[in-house]
C-alpha cells in the first residue's frame, strides 16, 4: 500500500504547517537567532514612551518630518550594510556624502561656465563618490591596507577637500528646484495612493512569482497563510503611511527614494550571484577565494556601492537644507549611519545581515532623536541614549553569534 503524496492532493506538508513554522522559529530563538524581534519590540517601546510623554509625537506633521529626517541616514546606511557584510568598515562615508552635496551645489551655481542643472548634476556628484569608493576599495583589496586605515585617511582627506572648495564663502546656496525637491517635494493625496497601490501590486507580483518559481523547481514554498498575512501586512502599512502623511503635506519624495533603494539593493544582495559572493566573502574570504570567487573584485565593488549610496545620501541632506556649508558631512552623521546598520541587525563580524537592517536601525535612531527633540531634552541625552542602544545591539549580536556557533547553526 502506497502513501499518497500530500503535495499531489493539495495538502500542506507537515514540515510547512503553521505549527511547524512556529516550532522552528522558537527553536531558532533558543539557538540565538533573534532576527528583527528585538528591534520591533524596541520600536514599540520607544514610540509608546514618547507618545505617552507628548501626544504630538504620532501626529501627521511629525510623521512626515520623521520620514524626511531619516531618509539621508537610511540611504547612507544601505551602503554601510554591504561593507559590514564583508567584515570591513568605511569611516569616510560622512565626508564622502558631503563631497556629493558640494559637487551638486557647485555645479548648479547660476551664471558659471560649468553650470549643470538638476538630475545631471546629481548624477555627476554620485558618480564621483562611487569612484572615490572604488579607489579606497582598491587600496583595501589590492594593496592589503586595512579598511579602517584607508577610510580613516579618506575621512580626513575629504573633509579637507570640502573646506578647501567652499573656502571663505562658508556656504553655497542651492537654487536648483530639481535638486531641492529631492528632500522637499511631497506628493498629492491622489499620487500618494497611486504609489501605495503600485507598491502593493509590485510586492504581490514579486511574491507570487517567487512562489511559482519555487514550485516549478520542486522547492518547498512558504505556507500560503503566512504569505497572505505578509501581503496583507504590507498593504496595511503602505496605505496607512500614505493615509497618515496625506493628513499633513503628503508622502515625501525622499522616502519614496529610500523605498526604491531598499528594494533594488535587497534584490542585489539576495537574488544575484554578486550578492551571494558578498555573503560568502564576509563569512570566510579564504574559502570564497578557493571556491573561485574573485575576492578583490567583490571588495572594490562593495566600496563603490558604499561611495554611491553615501553620495545619494549627501544630495538628500544638501537638498533638505537647500545649501551646503563647511560642516557638510560632519556632526554625528558617520556614527548615525554605521549605528543604523548595526542596530538594524547587520553583524560587525561579517557575513550576516540584510539591507532592510539600514531602515530598521535608522528608524530606531530617528525615532529616539525625534522624540528627544520634541520633548526638549538636551543633545547630551540624545547621544547617551543612542550610545546605549548601539552597545546593546552589538552585545546582542555577539551573544547571538556565540549561541549560534554552539548550536551548530
Amino acid at each position: 500500500m502506497t502513501t499518497a503524496d500530500p503535495q499531489a492532493i493539495g495538502a500542506v506538508p507537515p514540515s510547512n504547517s503553521l505549527g511547524a513554522i512556529v516550532r522552528r522559529r522558537l527553536e531558532a530563538l533558543k539557538a540565538g537567532d533573534v532576527g528583527t524581534l528585538p528591534i520591533i519590540l524596541g520600536l514599540v517601546a520607544i514610540v509608546a514612551f514618547f507618545y505617552w510623554k507628548n501626544e504630538n509625537y504620532l501626529s501627521a506633521g511629525n510623521f512626515t518630518n520623521l520620514m524626511t529626517q531619516m531618509a539621508g541616514v537610511t540611504t547612507i546606511a544601505i551602503g554601510v550594510v554591504f561593507v559590514l557584510l564583508l567584515g570591513e568598515i568605511d569611516l569616510s562615508i560622512s565626508y564622502v556624502s558631503g563631497v556629493a552635496g558640494v559637487i551638486a551645489a557647485q555645479l548648479q551655481i547660476p551664471d558659471e561656465s560649468w553650470q549643470v542643472k538638476g538630475v545631471l548634476a546629481i548624477a555627476i556628484a554620485v558618480t564621483v563618490t562611487a569612484l572615490i569608493g572604488g579607489v579606497q576599495g582598491g587600496f583595501v583589496a589590492f594593496v592589503g591596507i586595512p579598511s579602517f586605515v584607508v577610510t580613516l585617511a579618506g575621512l580626513l582627506f575629504w573633509q579637507g577637500v570640502i573646506l578647501y572648495v567652499i573656502g571663505g564663502a562658508g556656504v553655497i546656496v542651492i537654487e536648483d528646484s530639481t535638486i531641492n525637491n529631492v528632500a522637499n517635494y511631497f506628493f498629492s493625496d491622489t499620487a500618494g495612493y497611486l504609489i501605495a497601490a503600485g507598491a502593493s501590486a509590485l510586492f504581490a507580483a514579486s511574491t507570487l512569482a517567487g512562489l511559482i518559481s519555487r514550485r516549478r523547481h520542486g522547492i518547498q514554498t512558504d505556507n500560503l497563510v503566512v504569505v497572505a498575512a505578509k501581503l496583507a501586512l504590507f498593504v496595511v502599512v503602505i496605505f496607512g503611511a500614505v493615509l497618515w502623511a496625506n493628513r499633513e503635506r503628503g508622502f515625501p519624495l525622499a522616502f519614496l527614494l529610500v523605498i526604491v533603494f531598499l528594494v533594488f539593493w535587497t534584490w542585489v544582495a539576495e537574488r544575484t550571484t554578486f550578492g551571494r559572493h558578498v555573503y560568502a566573502v564576509g563569512g570566510n574570504a579564504e574559502a570564497a577565494r578557493r571556491a573561485g570567487i574573485n575576492v578583490p573584485r567583490v571588495r572594490v565593488i562593495v566600496f563603490m556601492i558604499s561611495g554611491l549610496m553615501a553620495g545619494l545620501g549627501g544630495v538628500i541632506f544638501a537638498a533638505r537644507l537647500n545649501s551646503v556649508d563647511l560642516n557638510a558631512g560632519g556632526g554625528t552623521l558617520l556614527l548615525d549611519a554605521i549605528s543604523a546598520a548595526v542596530i538594524g541587525g547587520t553583524s560587525l563580524f561579517g557575513g550576516r545581515g540584510r539591507v532592510i537592517s539600514a531602515l530598521m536601525g535608522a528608524l530606531v535612531i530617528s525615532t529616539v532623536a525625534n522624540g528627544i527633540d520634541l520633548l526638549g531634552y538636551s543633545s547630551a541625552i540624545k547621544y547617551m541614549v543612542t550610545g546605549l542602544i548601539l552597545l546593546a545591539a552589538v552585545t546582542l549580536d555577539a551573544l547571538s553569534r556565540r549561541r549560534l556557533e554552539r548550536s551548530g547553526r
